[in-house]
């Protein structure tokens, strides 16, 4: 469910009347995405996307996420284009909250990606990370290495009640990570949350990027390792070597990993699959069934990083 505020047709109406995209047509709720409300708009100019941002999402970074995203399709990456209203400016506010309207990118997200996918998105991912180099904003990661800790912290007396031995377990393998975290690595902007639902196809040609609001900067090898996390591994929960390397060398075709990167992929997949871990299990610990918020099972990433934690080199991944 990702409609946590409801609109009325008279409010969507006038909220249109600042912007030059026609009349209204027709309006519904779209079901998927976690952090924000989000409608599908028909008006007599062509289909567009309206998300009001929810209060998880800060105000104060909009700028930066939906920059981004026009500074992104200037330089020929294909993701959403927010949408100016009639004064220049791109919030808006309907029913109490921010609000942007977004070009409708065309395509669908892949339930079962195949190693052909996984190529494309290594591709657009070294695109996206070239084409923002000159990004002129930057935003700290908000879920960083440093932030883990404190996040942990608020599930960490609990944790055992959703798997015998996990607060030990945990415990030991974010001391690793704390002691062993990279520096020093290229970086820039990144996406850092780019699920097979924010890559969106026709066929099996990628027509897209979405859903740029985890967007910071960091390592660009560490979001890598979210897309291998998040695309390589099998729903038995076993990693996928074709898949990886078909990412791998994807990216690799455009911009060529260095040497203390590939060195670096382990550690970084673990710190990722903990990051997604950690959010999971906080998400698992406090949201009430029912609510809002979706719940995603966090021995899903818990599984994932035990793997990692079995890796010795990036050639196990499939880097060649």
């Amino acid at each position: 469910m990702a409609v946590y505020t409801d609109i009325t047709e008279i409010e969507l109406a006038d909220c249109l009347t600042q912007y030059n995209i026609g009349t209204l047509l027709s309006y519904k709720g779209i079901a998927e995405g976690v952090e924000n409300s989000n409608f599908l708009l028909r008006t007599t100019e062509g289909t567009f996307i309206l998300t009001l941002y929810e209060k998880r999402v800060n105000k104060d970074d909009l700028p930066f996420f939906l920059g981004l995203m026009e500074h992104l399709a200037e330089r020929g990456l294909n993701c959403p284009l927010p949408v100016h209203r009639n004064d220049g400016e791109i919030l808006s506010e309907l029913a109490g909250r921010p609000a942007a309207i977004i070009t409708f990118l065309e395509g669908m997200w892949l339930r079962r990606p195949q190693a052909k996918h996984c190529r494309e998105l290594g591709v657009a991912l070294a695109n996206m990370h070239l084409a923002g180099k000159d990004f002129n904003i930057t935003r700290k990661n908000a879920l960083a290495m440093e932030d883990w800790r404190p996040l942990w912290n608020l599930s960490h007396d609990q944790a055992d009640s959703v798997q015998k031995g996990l607060t030990a377990e945990i415990d030991k393998s974010l001391a690793d990570l704390e002691a062993n975290w990279p520096k020093g690595l290229p970086q820039g902007v990144i996406h850092a949350d780019l699920f097979a639902d924010n890559v969106f196809f026709i066929g099996d040609e990628l027509s897209g990027l979405i859903d740029f609001y985890f967007a910071c900067n960091d390592m660009f090898a560490y979001d890598i390792s979210i897309c291998l996390n998040a695309w390589c591994f099998e729903a038995d929960g076993s990693y996928n070597m074709t898949k990886g390397r078909a990412l791998l060398k994807g990216y690799q075709s455009v911009r060529p990993l260095e040497q203390a990167e590939q060195d670096a992929l382990p550690i970084l997949a673990r710190g990722s699959a903990m990051r997604f871990f950690l959010t999971r299990i906080y998400d698992w610990l406090t949201v009430p069934d029912g609510a809002f918020v979706q719940k995603k099972d966090p021995l899903e990433y818990l599984k994932r990083l035990r793997f990692h934690n079995q890796i010795n080199s990036s050639s196990e991944y499939g880097l060649m």
